[in-house]
């Protein structure tokens, strides 16, 4: 019997395919808006620090989160959207991208160190 999925396929591969059998499309676990073809897995807990679930993200939105937070802040807001979203930067950066399209992506600032 052939396989659906090779063996080279990964999982988000095979989670981009899901979403497009099912009809509603699944929205970004930050921003809210429908996710595109580019699908990024975020850890909300880093796997450093214990964090097992996963959320579906947009790319930019998580280098976003990535640049403006750290590791422990991270884990202390864990799942709390609202929380993050207290930060004037990310507050003002989901309303930036609030229109753009679902595969839209420019470059993010660095974290600041």
């Amino acid at each position: 019997m052939a396989r659906k999925y090779s063996k080279g396929r990964g999982h988000e591969e095979r989670l981009r395919d899901k979403a497009e059998e099912t009809s509603p499309p699944v929205p970004c676990w930050l921003c809210g808006r429908a996710l595109g073809k580019a699908i990024v897995l975020h850890h909300p807990v880093p796997k450093s620090r214990g964090g097992r679930d996963v959320v579906p993200m947009h790319p930019i939105c998580q280098q976003t989160l990535i640049a403006n937070f750290t590791n422990a802040e991270l884990q202390r807001l864990a799942l709390d959207t609202e929380a993050i979203l207290e930060n004037p930067d990310m507050r003002k950066f989901v309303d930036w991208v609030a229109n753009k399209d679902p595969d839209f992506h420019a470059s993010t600032a660095r974290k600041k160190r």
